[in-house]
C-alpha cells in the first residue's frame, strides 16, 4: 500500500484538507493518508518546506508527498512533479521542495495533466483540484515523466546554511517549533568541528551546550543537537522564544570557548562582516 502524505497550510476549521483526501480517494483508495500537518502558517512556503525536510525522510521508498502552500495558487506559477531520494513530491513549483533539490540525483517535471476530468478546476483551489489527482495517479503507478515533461529550473527558496566568521559559526533561527525550541540552520556535523566545549550566543546570552533537555535545570536555556541533526536553542519546560525573545531570522553564533575559568561570563558581540567577536563563557559541565 502506497503512502500518501499531506502537508498544507489549510488548517482543520475548514473542509479543506478533507477535500484534499477526497480528492485523492476518488482516485486512489488503496493508499495510506498520513497527514504530516495542516498547521502550516498561511502562506509560509519556507516553513512547509523545512517541515517536509524533516518528515519526509522518515517514509518509506515510494511515498507520494501532497504538499499546498501556494499563495500564487491560479497564476502562472507552475505545478511540480519531483522525484527525489527514491520519493516522489507533488505541489506548486514556489520552492516548497527546495530541500530535496540538493545535489544531483533529482528529476522534476512540469505538472500539466492532473485533473481527474470529472470536476471544473477551481482558480483558488488547485491542491484538491490539480495536485490531489497527480498524487493518486502516481500512487497507482503512473511515472513522473508521465504527468508533463521534464522541468531543468524548479524554483529553489534561498536556504540559510552556517557560515565560518573567524573561526566561528554563523547562523540563524529557521523556526520555531510548538514547544518554543530554536531550529537553527547549523548542522550537526559543523557543531562537532568546534569541540565539546562550543559556546552558543543568540538572543543577547552566552549558552552551554548540552545532549538533551535534562541535562538543564528547569527553565534554564541551553543549546543541543536536536532530533533533525540542527542546533537547537531550549528552555527546559519552557520558551527559547520567549524567554530569548528570538525568531526566525535571529542571528545564531558558535565559537569555541577561549577560557574554562570558573565565572568568567564574557560573551560575544554579533559578528561584523568577515569576523566574530569570541567569548569567555563560564566553563560548561554535563549533567550526566
Amino acid at each position: 500500500m502506497v503512502v500518501i502524505t499531506l502537508t498544507s497550510d489549510f488548517g482543520t476549521r475548514d473542509a479543506y484538507a478533507a477535500e484534499l483526501k477526497a480528492a485523492v480517494l476518488a482516485l486512489a483508495r488503496e493508499v495510506q493518508l498520513v497527514d504530516v500537518t495542516h498547521e502550516i502558517p498561511p502562506h509560509d512556503v519556507a516553513a512547509g518546506a523545512l517541515t517536509l525536510e524533516a518528515a519526509a525522510p522518515w517514509f518509506p521508498p515510494g511515498s507520494v508527498h501532497l504538499a499546498v502552500v501556494d499563495p500564487g495558487v491560479g497564476t502562472a506559477r507552475r505545478g511540480l512533479v519531483l522525484a527525489s531520494g527514491g520519493q516522489l513530491f507533488v505541489g506548486p513549483d514556489n520552492g516548497l521542495f527546495t530541500p530535496f533539490l540538493a545535489g544531483g540525483g533529482w528529476e522534476a517535471f512540469e505538472l500539466v495533466a492532473a485533473a481527474d476530468g470529472r470536476h471544473a478546476v477551481s482558480a483558488t483551489f488547485h491542491g484538491r483540484d490539480v495536485f490531489a489527482p497527480a498524487a493518486a495517479r502516481l500512487a497507482r503507478g503512473a511515472a513522473p515523466r508521465d504527468l508533463g515533461p521534464p522541468l531543468g529550473d524548479p524554483v529553489r527558496l534561498p536556504w540559510p546554511e552556517a557560515r565560518a566568521v573567524g573561526g566561528a559559526l554563523a547562523g540563524v533561527v529557521l523556526h520555531v517549533d510548538r514547544f518554543g525550541n530554536l531550529i537553527t540552520s547549523i548542522r550537526a556535523g559543523a557543531l562537532a568541528a568546534l569541540g565539546a566545549e562550543a559556546a552558543v550566543r543568540v538572543g543577547g546570552r552566552t549558552l552551554r551546550v548540552v545532549s538533551t533537555y535534562g541535562d538543564l535545570r528547569p527553565h534554564a536555556a541551553g543549546a543541543l543537537v536536536g532530533s533533525e541533526g540542527r542546533l537547537e536553542i531550549a528552555v527546559r519546560e519552557g520558551s527559547a522564544a520567549a524567554q530569548l525573545r528570538a525568531r526566525r531570522g535571529t542571528p545564531v553564533v558558535v565559537s569555541r570557548s577561549t577560557s574554562r575559568r570558573a565565572g568568567s561570563t564574557t560573551a560575544p558581540g554579533r559578528p561584523g562582516p568577515g569576523r566574530a567577536t569570541r567569548s569567555t563563557v563560564r566553563a560548561s559541565r554535563r549533567n550526566r
